[in-house]
């Protein structure tokens, strides 16, 4: 298993259910999020709306319809939801940067994709552990994954290391690999965040663990759509548990959600600075006519403890997912429409 000290950002280990309270919100009442026709084709953005720090939710509204969700929106931190081919369901918080931990891996590996391609099932070029990498796999201070120095491991068994147990090692190791060095890398992440779109994000390491990375839900809901349009990367973070030659035991997603109905990924993120942060990607619908469902959460519990902070970004996520897939099926149509 991977190493489990907290410090920094430092991630939960284990799977299994999260212990999160399943209280179902309502659905109906005060409309407080709408269903919008947006630009959702492979490279866009969406027009997403948004809040004052600490306001109302913000929504948008078209003459598609609303889908009037009375959404358990989380009392502190930011959130943005949205349904791919219909549209923001709103945002909440702000669009004040923020520490965002281990969310950077997301982009990490958009990257590391960008440049090297994998088709889905494709293991990818070997990859050899450097020295670096295996002395920091002994760090107490950070999510590490145990490697040794000389091993060779494919480009997809790294990013499975990179993003279920969340290894900082693993990051700064692939950001060697593609760039030369980490700082060469960053410089290649926050350059994609300028073509996504995301101009309220910088980027400084690979790992997440510098709380000078900062970002918004919204800017973070925008690499979400880029990283579930990437087959590969799609399957990985939808992983529970995998295991790879010469890393001992099973690697456990610290993502603990994909334990319930239909999710199915993204990344959680927890250090002191960011607070539990999470990203995650559900369907929702009925039958086959099934709708993407992405969503981030950020600054859940800050400056209290990593653990307690993923778990209440863990709470509160799983019910808003629960909201929507309880509200969908009744507002879409056999064709996965929303209903006149």
């Amino acid at each position: 298993m991977v190493s489990a000290q907290e410090t920094g950002a430092q991630e939960i280990r284990g799977a299994g259910p999260d212990g999160a309270r399943r209280n179902r919100p309502r659905v109906g009442g005060v409309c407080v999020a709408a269903a919008v026709l947006i630009a959702v084709g492979a490279g866009g953005c969406f027009a997403g709306s948004r809040a004052d720090e600490g306001g109302p939710v913000s929504a948008s509204s078209s003459a598609m319809g609303l889908l009037g969700l009375s959404l358990p929106w989380p009392g502190e931190g930011q959130t943005s939801i949205l349904v791919e081919g219909l549209g923001s369901l709103g945002s909440k918080g702000g669009r004040r940067p923020v520490p965002i931990a281990s969310l950077t891996k997301v982009m990490t590996a958009y990257v590391v994709l960008k440049e090297h391609p994998l088709g889905d099932g494709e293991p990818g070029p070997l990859i050899t552990v450097d020295e670096r990498a295996a002395q920091e796999a002994f760090s107490l201070s950070e999510s590490t994954v145990p490697l040794r120095e000389g091993q060779s491991l494919t480009q997809r068994q790294l990013l499975e290391l990179l993003l279920l147990p969340s290894g900082n090692n693993v990051a700064r190791l692939l950001a060697r690999w593609d760039a030369g060095s980490q700082e060469a890398f960053v410089a290649k992440m926050n350059d994609a965040a300028r073509d996504l779109g995301m101009t309220r994000t910088t980027y400084t390491g690979a790992s997440g663990i510098e709380p000078t990375t900062v970002s918004t839900a919204e800017d973070q809901l925008v690499l979400a759509r880029q990283a579930m349009g990437i087959p590969v990367l799609r399957t990985v973070v939808a992983l529970r548990r995998t295991t790879v030659p010469g890393v001992p035991g099973t690697v456990v997603n610290t993502n603990r959600l994909l334990d319930r109905p239909g999710v199915i990924g993204l990344k959680t993120g927890s250090s002191s600075p960011a607070g539990g942060a999470l990203m995650w990607a559900a369907e929702a619908g009925s039958g086959t006519k099934r709708r993407l469902v992405l969503g981030v959460v950020l600054g859940q519990r800050v400056d209290t403890t990593p653990e307690a902070g993923l778990r209440a970004a863990l709470d509160r996520s799983g019910a808003l997912i629960e909201a929507v897939r309880d509200a969908l099926p009744a507002v879409l149509d056999s064709r996965g429409q929303v209903r006149a």
